[in-house]
């Protein structure tokens, strides 16, 4: 069951027959999404069919006619965004490919779309937890922190400008971890003082 949230004159949907593969590759074609690449049309479709997606439309803005897989027209807006989750939507969700183009940016569109991210893993039961890679720690550890919430994994230096892994724990985490991984963090953060 897809899902839509709406802002102004934008508009978020979780559902897959919106998004247009040939806009959505020609973003990842550029420097924006520069951890991808395109794939080919019928590769994309499928990874998008396999994945939780939410794409950002702004309805107001000229776009190329959109279709669905049956060839009925979609929507008639812009795609300025999109985020995908690789899930079993039910214990595990990982966050990938998420961008806004830069004309759109500064607006708060990419909080909006993070959060409307957040608000479906906080509506998943049985999630023990979801994770996200990022490859500039300066500029994404901060957001998803403030976000998502979630926390870092990884130990590297705050601000170094690396990668990082982070997560948050979800309703379906089993309490018994709670407990070691909160042992581990202390001891790290022991030794990171002593340093």
């Amino acid at each position: 069951m897809s899902r839509t949230w709406t802002r102004d004159s934008y508009l978020i949907s979780t559902d897959p027959s919106l998004i247009p593969i040939s806009d959505l590759n020609a973003v990842f074609a550029t420097d924006l999404v520069y951890w991808a690449t395109p794939l080919p049309e019928n590769v994309m479709r499928e990874t998008i069919d396999n994945s939780l997606c939410f794409v950002l439309f702004d309805t107001k803005a000229p776009a190329n006619a959109n279709y669905d897989a049956n060839g009925q027209r979609a929507t008639d807006s812009k795609l300025i965004g999109f985020a995908r989750c690789v899930t079993d939507f039910t214990t595990f969700s990982y966050l990938t490919d998420v961008y806004v183009l830069l004309a759109y940016q500064g607006e708060g569109l990419g909080r909006w779309l993070v959060a409307c991210v957040g608000e479906v893993h906080d509506s998943m039961p049985h999630l023990r937890r979801s994770m996200l890679f990022t490859g500039d720690w300066k500029r994404s550890v901060p957001f998803y922190q403030s976000v998502l919430g979630m926390d870092t994994l990884n130990a590297g230096s705050e601000g170094s400008g690396g990668p990082a892994i982070m997560q948050k724990r979800g309703p379906g985490f089993p309490a018994s971890l709670y407990h070691n991984q909160e042992e581990d963090s202390e001891a790290n953060g022991d030794l990171e003082s002593e340093k």
